[in-house]
């Protein structure tokens, strides 16, 4: 399988990225660009998202990058700093601006943005398993 198709096949498989609306922007070996947008059902008691909105998009977007490289990659680690809030209706998108990649580990910084706002800056780290992506 060549390694930009994975996402979307992980994305075809992935119920929570879809019920999300995740969609894949831009899709190249090392780099995934992902977007989507806020609904009413995804805010929390403040009418604000809900943290683990952004943490979701970033954390899809770091997932999606790490299995570019053909194994399969797992996460053994990840963090966000939320910046500012989102509203209802905000359009933002994550894509991953550091893809440093090890043996048998790899590590992505996801910058989330809003209208080119820096709003969520989320640090993973994978394991890359010995397992090929296959058709």
């Amino acid at each position: 399988m060549k390694d930009e198709q994975i996402p979307y096949k992980m994305l075809s498989q992935d119920a929570y990225s879809k019920w999300l609306g995740i969609e894949i922007l831009e899709c190249k070996v090392g780099h995934v660009k992902v977007g989507m947008t806020v609904r009413k059902e995804m805010l929390n008691s403040m009418n604000k998202a809900h943290g683990g909105i952004t943490y979701s998009l970033a954390d899809t977007a770091f997932g999606f990058t790490a299995n570019t490289h053909g194994k399969y990659a797992v996460s053994i680690e990840t963090s966000i700093n939320h910046i500012e809030a989102l509203n209802e209706g905000d359009y933002i998108t994550a894509h991953a601006t550091v893809d440093l990649q090890k043996t048998k580990v790899g590590f992505n910084v996801v910058e989330v943005k809003r209208d080119n706002q820096l709003v969520a800056l989320f640090k993973g780290v994978v394991y890359r398993t010995s397992k090929d992506w296959t058709e």
